[in-house]
């Protein structure tokens, strides 16, 4: 299983980003999906879920407006589109692979593979 994020940078605020996680090893459509962050010297955050057939969606309550998240079973990758960035959304993003059985998105302990990460810097 390989998780690959890329998309990140440096933007100003109220700029837009879209980040993109390619997977491989797994059966990608069987499989739910979230975008995770950890700001420096924070602890993971969860921050959008996906389910297999792309078609709910959930997010937490601090991007909600401002992000969608997008999955492209063909394709084998995740997307999160980012717009109106604020400074207090800098933080190494991840996606990471739910287990399947399971209900919910927001615990960490739900993830079994996880990507290395991609940085999202906000600031003027």
């Amino acid at each position: 299983v390989q998780l690959v994020e890329s998309g990140g940078g440096m933007v100003q605020p109220g700029g837009s980003l879209r980040l993109s996680c390619v997977a491989s090893g797994f059966i990608f459509s069987s499989y739910d999906m979230s975008w995770v962050r950890q700001a420096p010297g924070k602890g993971a955050e969860w921050v959008s879920g996906i389910n297999t057939e792309g078609v709910s969606f959930y997010y937490r309550d601090s991007v909600k407006g401002r992000f969608t998240i997008s999955r492209d079973n063909a394709k084998n990758t995740l997307y999160l589109q980012m717009n109106s960035l604020k400074p207090e959304d800098t933080a190494l993003y991840y996606c990471a692979r739910r287990m399947r059985g399971y209900s919910g998105y927001e615990s960490e302990s739900l993830y079994d593979y996880w990507g290395q990460g991609t940085q999202v810097t906000v600031s003027s």
